[in-house]
């Protein structure tokens, strides 16, 4: 033979059996496939996500880690219920880490990062104009983890992943609420005006009042 010959290896494949899994059931949970306080039964569980009894024990152990999952005695593992006491705790945490995020990133002037954040924008207001609700979770996911890099809010990402599962789970929850998609995004896109004007207590508010927004929403439905 001549000349170079590409690598002939067969690369192995970068992601397991239980990532695709726990992906699989965290995204059926989120999008309320499973309902708050369902049984989670192990041979079904295999049936549908075609895999060993082993890999759901793993990935049902990792949801509950993430509080999408909740061990009762007697009765095994369950959808965990949404709380409103707990709701109402993460979006404290949120309106706290989101609202610094989004000053810092004012503060710190990046074209760049305004860039980003309008292009999340505009994804996020097309995927509610075609009720594409995960769409919208994976852009707006984008678009705060722009904002916190952006401001230099490593450590307050980091935190707010730990809770990431639970806020999806309640941002499911809200963008299916009547007109939900036009307040939001008109919410969004004031701070994004901030940061762009280089405004950051007009970013900071802005960001606040959106979480403030979001938990009045959640808080009615969790009570309904």
């Amino acid at each position: 033979m001549s000349g170079l010959v590409p690598s002939l290896r067969v690369e192995r494949p970068t992601t397991t059996l239980r990532e695709l899994a726990l992906e699989k059931m965290r995204t059926a949970i989120v999008d309320a496939h499973f309902h708050p306080g369902e049984r989670l039964v192990e041979r079904s569980l295999c049936g549908e996500l075609g895999v060993s009894r082993t890999v759901v024990r793993e990935v049902l152990r990792h949801l509950e880690t993430e509080g999408l999952v909740a061990s009762l005695p007697n009765q095994g593992p369950i959808v965990a219920t949404l709380d409103a006491d707990k709701a109402a705790q993460i979006y404290e945490i949120r309106g706290l880490l989101e609202g610094d995020a989004a000053l810092a990133c004012a503060a710190s002037g990046s074209e760049a990062v305004a860039a980003r954040l309008a292009e999340c924008v505009a994804n996020i207001e097309r995927a509610f104009a075609a009720r594409d609700h995960q769409t919208v979770l994976e852009q707006t996911g984008r678009f705060y983890e722009a904002m916190f890099e952006g401001g230099g809010k490593t450590v307050s990402w980091e935190i707010v992943q730990t809770l990431n599962a639970r806020i999806n789970r309640l941002r499911a929850l809200t963008i299916a609420s009547d007109d939900r998609g036009r307040q939001a995004v008109a919410e969004m896109k004031c701070i994004l005006d901030a940061i762009a004007a280089r405004d950051p207590q007009r970013a900071q508010a802005a960001a606040q009042a959106h979480v403030r927004r979001v938990a009045e929403i959640a808080a009615a439905q969790l009570t309904k």
